[in-house]
C-alpha cells in the first residue's frame, strides 16, 4: 500500500500478500467451528476426572494430558477468533466466535474450578513423590506455581462461581474498544495534500507534522471525541478497576496491585523503585522539554508540539520491504538463524501490514504454541516510528518463536514483564545501528531525537501512567468514587508532575487519561519501563560481549515460563530487583539529551 494513499480501505480491499495466514491456527471460520464443537465436547469430560488427581501421579498425569491438550485447542481457537477480530472490529461474524470462545472458555474455568483446589488437597509428601515420576517431566513447572497459590485458592464452590462470572469481565475494556475503534468518528483533516481522514492510526503521524496549525486541529479535534463521551469512558474504566479491586478482596490479597505482580512473583518494591527512580530523574525530562521549546522557537510549549519533528526538512520514508532489511541488518549480531526466521516471517505472513476500516489500532504480537508468531501493524511508509515499532514487535514474535520450540506446552508461555526486555532490545540495536551508518548532522539529530521520544515513551512515559494505575487503584480500594472529575485531576496532576515548568496544558489536555487501552489491563504498562531499562543494559552486554553474552541472551529468550522474569533476566545478565538498571536507562536519556544540545550548539556556530 502506497504511502500517498489518501483513504483507508475496507478489509475486503487489502491484498492478501498484506495481510496474516491464520491457517496454523485454522484454515477457515467453518473449521473453526468444527473445532469449537470439539473444544465443547472436551469440557463435557472435565468433571470424569474430580476425585482422582490425589490417587496416583498417574491418574494425575492423565488429567494433565488431557488438560493440556485441550488448552492447546482452547488457545488456538482463542487466537483465531481474536485476531479475527482484530482485522475488522466492526465484523459481526469474528466478534460472535470472539463471544462462542469466551462463553466456552468460562465454561471450561467453571467445569474445572476444582482442579487447583483438589490439586492442593493432596498431601505434600505425596506431591513431593509425584513429582519425580517420570509422567511429570513437562508438568513439574506447571505444578509448582499452583501451589505457590495456596493461600489464594478458596473452595471448589467458590471457585466455581468466580469462573463463571470471569466471562464480563472484558466487558468494560471491549466496550471502550468498539467505543473509540469503531463508533468514534473523528472526521477529516485538511492538510497541505488535500482532506485526510482522521483516526487512532493517523492521529500519530499528523501530531508528528511540521505544521504547528495541523498539530493543534488535529489534537483539538481528536479529543473532541473524548470529551464528548468522557462520563462514559470514566464510567468503563472505573467498572474495570472496581473489578480489579473486587477481584485481590475476594482471594485475599492485600491489594489489586498485589494481585497483578503475584503471577510473576515480582515484589511490589520493584514498581516502587520505578516510580521512585524516574520521579528522581524529572529534571532531565524537563530539561529535555525545555530544549524542545527553543529548538521548536517556541513562546509557549503546547501539548500538541511534544511529537514535533526537531529536524523539519529531514523527511525519511521506508517501505514495508526495506524496513525488514533494515531491521534485519540491525539485529545481525544475534546469529542467522534468528535474523532469517524473522526475516522469512515479516516477507511472509505473518504480519497484517497497513491499516483498514474497522483494524484494530496500534500494533501487537501475537505468538501462540501453535501458530505463527502473528503480529499487528498499521504500517505507514512516512512513519520512521513505524520501522521501531516493527523492529519491538519482532522482538516479541521471535521470544515467541523460541519460548514454543524450548519447553512444554503448560511452561512455554513466558511473562509480559520479559516480553518488553526482547522488544525494547530489538529498537535499541536498530537505533545504533541506523546511527552508525550516518555521519550527517541532520540525520543524526532526527534519529537521536526519535530516539529519545521513543525512550521518554516508554521509559518516562509508562512510568507516569504506572503511577496512575497506583493511584487511581489506591482511591478506589480506599473508597473514592472514581468520577470523571476525579480521574481528571489526577491525570492532571501527573501530567504538571512530569511535564514540568514549560509545558502549558490545555484544559481537555487531562482527558488523555480517558484513552489509554493498557489501562483496561492493570498493572501491565510499568513492564514496558522495566522492560526498557533491562533492554538496555543487555544491549550494552551483548553488543560490547562475545559468544557468552549472546548464549545467555538466548537463554533468556528461550526460557519461556520456565523461569520466573525477576531469574530469567539474572540468567541474561541483569538484575532487575536492583534499581540500578532503571536510573542507568534515565541516564541514557540524559545523555541523548547532552548530544541533541550538542548537535545543535555546532550547528549554530558553523
Amino acid at each position: 500500500m502506497s504511502n500517498n494513499e489518501h483513504t483507508i480501505p475496507a478489509r475486503s480491499e487489502v491484498p492478501g500478500s498484506e495481510t496474516w495466514d491464520l491457517s496454523k491456527l485454522f484454515t477457515s471460520d467453518e473449521e473453526w467451528n468444527s473445532a469449537l464443537l470439539d473444544f465443547e465436547k472436551m469440557i463435557e469430560r472435565i468433571p470424569s476426572f474430580q476425585g482422582t488427581l490425589g490417587k496416583s501421579a498417574e491418574h494425575l498425569a492423565d488429567y494433565l494430558d488431557f488438560s493440556r491438550d485441550m488448552e492447546i485447542l482452547g488457545e488456538r481457537l482463542g487466537y483465531y477468533a481474536q485476531l479475527r477480530q482484530s482485522e475488522d472490529e466492526g465484523d459481526s461474524a469474528s466478534r460472535t466466535m470472539v463471544g462462542k470462545i469466551t462463553m466456552a472458555g468460562a465454561k471450561a474455568g467453571a467445569a474445572a474450578a476444582w482442579q487447583n483446589p483438589e490439586i492442593l488437597d493432596i498431601a505434600e509428601k505425596d506431591m513431593e513423590a509425584f513429582l519425580t515420576h517420570e509422567k511429570m517431566a513437562d508438568y513439574l513447572i506447571y505444578l509448582q506455581r499452583i501451589i505457590r497459590y495456596r493461600p489464594y485458592i478458596l473452595s471448589d464452590k467458590e471457585e466455581r462461581i468466580i469462573a463463571l462470572q470471569a466471562e464480563g469481565e472484558g466487558i468494560p475494556g471491549d466496550a471502550f474498544s468498539v467505543l473509540t475503534n469503531v463508533d468514534f468518528n473523528f472526521g477529516t483533516i485538511e492538510t497541505k495534500e488535500g482532506k485526510r481522514p482522521l483516526s487512532q492510526s493517523t492521529f500519530s503521524v499528523f501530531m508528528e507534522s511540521d505544521d504547528r496549525d495541523l498539530r493543534k486541529k488535529t489534537y483539538n479535534m481528536f479529543y473532541s471525541c473524548f470529551d464528548a463521551h468522557k462520563t462514559t469512558i470514566a464510567a468503563l474504566y472505573s467498572g474495570s478497576v472496581k473489578q480489579d479491586v473486587i477481584n485481590a478482596r475476594i482471594r485475599g490479597y492485600s491489594s489489586a496491585r498485589a494481585k497483578a505482580l503475584f503471577p510473576d512473583n515480582v515484589s511490589e518494591t520493584v514498581y516502587d523503585n520505578l516510580i521512585s527512580a524516574v520521579g528522581g530523574k524529572l529534571g532531565t525530562l524537563h530539561r529535555y522539554y525545555s530544549l524542545r521549546k527553543r529548538i521548536l522557537k517556541l513562546n509557549e510549549l503546547r501539548h500538541w508540539d511534544v511529537y514535533a519533528p526537531l529536524v523539519p526538512n529531514v523527511k525519511k520514508t521506508t517501505s514495508w520491504n526495506e524496513a525488514v532489511d533494515l531491521v534485519s541488518n540491525a539485529l545481525s549480531v544475534l546469529g542467522d538463524e534468528y535474523v532469517s526466521v524473522l526475516k522469512g516471517g515479516l516477507l511472509g505472513r505473518w504480519a497484517d501490514r497497513y491499516e483498514n476500516k474497522g483494524k484494530r489500532s496500534g500494533a501487537f504480537s501475537a505468538g501462540s504454541f501453535t501458530g505463527d508468531p502473528y503480529i499487528l501493524m498499521n504500517y505507514k511508509n512516512d512513519s520512521i516510528r513505524d520501522v521501531f515499532t516493527l523492529a519491538h514487535e519482532g522482538g516479541h514474535s521471535m521470544h515467541s518463536w523460541y519460548a514454543a520450540r524450548s519447553n512444554p506446552f503448560m511452561s512455554y508461555n513466558y511473562t509480559i514483564f520479559e516480553a518488553e526486555v526482547a522488544s525494547t532490545f530489538n529498537e535499541e540495536l536498530l537505533f545504533r545501528y541506523m546511527l552508525k551508518e550516518t555521519d550527517n548532522n541532520d540525520i543524526r539529530l532526527y534519529l537521536i531525537n526519535k530516539h529519545a521520544d521513543e525512550l521518554l515513551a516508554t521509559l518516562y512515559r509508562q512510568t507516569m501512567f504506572a503511577e496512575y494505575e497506583k493511584i487511581t487503584h489506591e482511591l478506589e480500594e480506599g473508597g473514592t468514587p472514581l468520577t470523571v472529575d476525579i480521574l481528571r485531576a489526577e491525570y492532571r496532576k501527573l501530567l504538571e508532575k512530569y511535564f514540568g515548568p514549560d509545558m502549558v496544558l490545555e484544559e481537555i489536555s487531562d482527558l488523555e487519561g480517558l484513552r489509554i487501552p493498557h489501562f483496561y489491563r492493570a498493572f501491565y504498562v510499568y513492564k514496558y519501563a522495566t522492560g526498557v531499562s533491562a533492554a538496555l543494559a543487555l544491549a550494552d552486554r551483548v553488543l560490547g560481549g562475545g559468544a557468552k553474552e549472546r548464549e545467555d541472551y538466548f537463554t533468556f529468550l528461550k526460557s519461556g515460563g520456565s523461569r520466573f522474569p525477576i531469574e530469567a533476566l539474572k540468567a541474561a545478565g541483569v538484575d532487575m530487583s536492583s534499581p540500578e538498571p532503571v536510573n542507568a536507562a534515565c541516564d541514557v536519556f540524559g545523555s541523548l539529551v547532552d548530544e541533541l544540545e550538542s548537535i545543535l550548539n555546532l550547528k549554530k556556530s558553523i
